[in-house]
């Protein structure tokens, strides 16, 4: 069995803490653009409609939540994946498995 110099554990710890905190900022501020968007894309995909006619309630409710809600996953998604990988989740994952085949 292998030993460590004493600090060696706690710095390791203070390391996945910062790379954590960083990827959970860089993650937020991502969250929020993609947020600003989907605002836009919803205000743009109104004006598109409202070329065409007179906007019924019942067209913006289902307008806001389709192209708001599309924006959303679809980048969130994309984000969610960044966030695991900056933040070391995907290194464990990928570790734990790789143990186990050797």
């Amino acid at each position: 069995m292998a030993t460590h110099p004493p600090g060696a554990y706690l710095a390791a710890m203070m390391e996945t803490a910062m790379r954590n905190r960083d990827a959970t900022a860089q993650f937020r501020r991502m969250m929020l653009t993609i947020a600003l968007a989907g605002v836009l894309m919803v205000a743009g995909a109104l004006w598109y409609l409202s070329l065409w006619g007179p906007l019924r309630l019942h067209m913006v409710i289902a307008t806001i939540a389709g192209v708001f809600l599309s924006v959303l996953l679809g980048c969130g998604l994309f984000a969610a994946a960044f966030y695991s990988d900056k933040s070391g989740h995907d290194a464990r994952a990928r570790d734990a498995t790789r143990k186990g085949r050797d």
